[in-house]
C-alpha cells in the first residue's frame, strides 16, 4: 500500500468506518487462533441508554431469579447469528416493548476479551411501553423515571455512569457518531492507530508484511491475556517493534469497531487509537527507533495530521472501560 493508501486507510479509520482484516501482525505466543464463537469462548453484552426531554431514563423492572424486582437499563446478550445492532433492538424490543434505533456507542467495557458489553445511545422509534400487564420472562415492566430520582432497588449501580456519560455526551458529544461497521472478522483484535506527536507533527506506526497497513494485533484468552485485558495485546505487538522502558504507551479510546454476526462471524475488530511518548521527552523531534523490518513510522499528511491532533488533544474517541 503506498502511501495514498495509507491514507485512505487512515481517513476511514478516523471516519468511524471499517477496513477487512486480511491477517494480523501479532498474535498470543503458543497459543492457537481459534475462530471466535459466541456461547462458546465469547460473551457480548449490548445495553442502551435512553434518554426524553422531561430528562428521564428507560429503566425495565428485571423477572430473573437472582434480581427479580430491581431496575436496570435494558441490556443482555447477544445471540449467534446476530449484528451488534440487531441484538440490541431485540432486547429493547424483548425488555421494554419498544422499537428503537441507536445513534451512538457510548463506551465499551470488557473484562478479558472473552466478555465485552457495547453501551449505546438509543432513541425509541414506536412500539408500545411494557406495563405489568405484559410481565413475562425478560422483565417484569419498563417505565421512564427522572434521572435523579430513579427507581429502587437497582440491580447494579454501574449504570449511574453510564447514564452521566449519556447525559454528558447529550450536552456536548466528545466524539463522531460511531456505530458498528458490518465486516467480517474470525478473531477478536485491534487495528491500532499507534501516533508518536512531536511539534505538531504526527507519525502513525505501519505494518510492513504484505501491503504497508495500519497493523493488527489479536486478543488471546490465555489467563495473562484475560488479566490484562484487549489492552495486553496493544502492548505485545508495541514490544516486538520498540522498546518500551523508556516509552509511555497509552490506549485513548475507539474509533470505531467491526462485527458481522452472520456465517458463523462472532469476531471484533477494534479499531483502537494509542499514543506513544518519550517518558522523558526532552527534544525528541523523531519518534523512537523501530527493531526490525516489519514495522516503521509514516509521517501523516497535513490534512490528516489535523483531523488526528485534533482527536488526540480533546480525547474524541469512545472510552474502554475495564
Amino acid at each position: 500500500m503506498a502511501s495514498e493508501g495509507l491514507a485512505g486507510a487512515l481517513a476511514a479509520v478516523l471516519g468511524g468506518r471499517g477496513l477487512r482484516v486480511q491477517s494480523c501482525d501479532s498474535k498470543p505466543a503458543g497459543e492457537p487462533l481459534a475462530p471466535v464463537r459466541l456461547r462458546k469462548n465469547v460473551c457480548y453484552v449490548v445495553l442502551a441508554v435512553f434518554l426524553n426531554e422531561q430528562d428521564e431514563v428507560l429503566l425495565v423492572q428485571e423477572a430473573k431469579k437472582e434480581c427479580r424486582g430491581s431496575w436496570y437499563l435494558p441490556a443482555g446478550r447477544m445471540e449467534p447469528g446476530e449484528t451488534i445492532v440487531e441484538a440490541l433492538q431485540r432486547e429493547v424490543k424483548e425488555e421494554a416493548g419498544l422499537h428503537c434505533e441507536p445513534l451512538t456507542l457510548l463506551s465499551l467495557e470488557e473484562r478479558g476479551p472473552s466478555w465485552i458489553r457495547f453501551v449505546f445511545l438509543a432513541r425509541p422509534t414506536g412500539g408500545i411501553l411494557k406495563t405489568s400487564k405484559e410481565a413475562d420472562a425478560e422483565s417484569l415492566q419498563a417505565g421512564w423515571y427522572p434521572r435523579t430520582s430513579l427507581p429502587t432497588p437497582l440491580r447494579a449501580h454501574d449504570i449511574l455512569h453510564l447514564v452521566e456519560l449519556a447525559v454528558q455526551y447529550r450536552q456536548q458529544a466528545r466524539h463522531p457518531l460511531i456505530l458498528p461497521q458490518e465486516l467480517p472478522c474470525s478473531l477478536i483484535c485491534q487495528r491500532l492507530v499507534a501516533t508518536f506527536t512531536s511539534v505538531q507533527t504526527v507519525w502513525v506506526l505501519v505494518g510492513t508484511v504484505g501491503m504497508p497497513h495500519l497493523p493488527i494485533t489479536a486478543c488471546g484468552f490465555a489467563p495473562m491475556d484475560q488479566r490484562g485485558g484487549i489492552k495486553m495485546a496493544v502492548l505485545r505487538l508495541l514490544q516486538e517493534c520498540l522498546t518500551l522502558h523508556h516509552l509511555a504507551v497509552e490506549t485513548k479510546g475507539l474509533l470505531g469497531l467491526q462485527h458481522l454476526g452472520r456465517d458463523q462471524t462472532d469476531g471484533i475488530c477494534l479499531n483502537v487509537l494509542v499514543t506513544v511518548a518519550f517518558r522523558n521527552p526532552g527534544i525528541q523531534n523523531e519518534p523512537p527507533k523501530v527493531r526490525g523490518e516489519n514495522f516503521f513510522w509514516w509521517k501523516v499528511e497535513e490534512d490528516l495530521q489535523s483531523q488526528l491532533l485534533q482527536r488526540l488533544q480533546e480525547s474524541s474517541v469512545v472510552p474502554i472501560n475495564r
